[in-house]
């Protein structure tokens, strides 16, 4: 089955999860929406869930790839200690800290750009090795990546079921429980984004994506 997508900051697992089991296409003709997985992601600390948010520059209305990322208030050391202090006790933040690491480090212009480059360095630590991408052309689509165009009417389209705010129903996700560093103190949180996984699991989360 083709399925349609936004792209996504360190997308939630459901987001993964149709990445690993379907053909994608990944809009890249929509326009941005703010409080949207396209530039925050979910993670769990000490105080419950707490959102990541990308900045961007005053450009609401434009295509997606025309977003450009704002330093504004020094996100990036901001997003990478929150990391830290919400994961650095789990099993695997040290395994994999210095893959991550260089997402806070270096400076992209594009927010498409800054998502696509996550994407990749997140399906080869998770061990997607046979996904495929559907574009309408191949000059976003990273060198690793298949592509074939997209057929609209052969796909579903979960852009507004994944969510973080309002989520539409999706009878093709079902969380499961995994461990969570802060599971005994908030109970067990669907859903969070992909990083929670990794840090948690390791190289089983490919086995709850599956």
């Amino acid at each position: 089955m083709d399925c349609l997508l936004s792209t996504t900051y360190f997308g939630p697992i459901q987001w993964y999860q149709k990445l690993c089991r379907f053909d994608c296409f990944i809009d890249d003709n929509e326009r941005f929406v703010k409080q949207t997985y396209r530039n925050r992601c979910l993670i769990a600390t000490t105080q419950g869930i707490q959102a990541l948010t990308v900045p961007i520059e005053k450009n609401e209305g434009y295509g997606i790839k025309d977003i450009r990322i704002s330093d504004h208030g020094n996100w990036r050391h901001l997003h990478w200690n929150a990391l830290k202090s919400a994961y650095g006790e789990s099993p695997f933040f040290d395994y994999y800290a210095d893959d991550i690491r260089p997402f806070f480090e270096k400076k992209w212009k594009y927010l498409w750009n800054f998502n696509w480059e996550i994407m990749g360095k997140m399906c080869e630590l998770l061990q997607i090795e046979d996904y495929r991408l559907k574009t309408q052309d191949n000059k976003h689509v990273p060198n690793n990546l298949q592509s074939s165009i997209f057929n609209p009417q052969s796909s579903k389209d979960y852009r507004q079921a994944i969510h973080p705010k309002h989520p539409l129903p999706d009878p093709d996700f079902s969380p499961k429980p995994y461990y969570q560093v802060y599971q005994q103190k908030h109970g067990f949180i669907p859903n969070l984004s992909i990083l929670d996984l990794l840090f948690n699991m390791g190289n089983e989360a490919i086995l709850y994506l599956v």
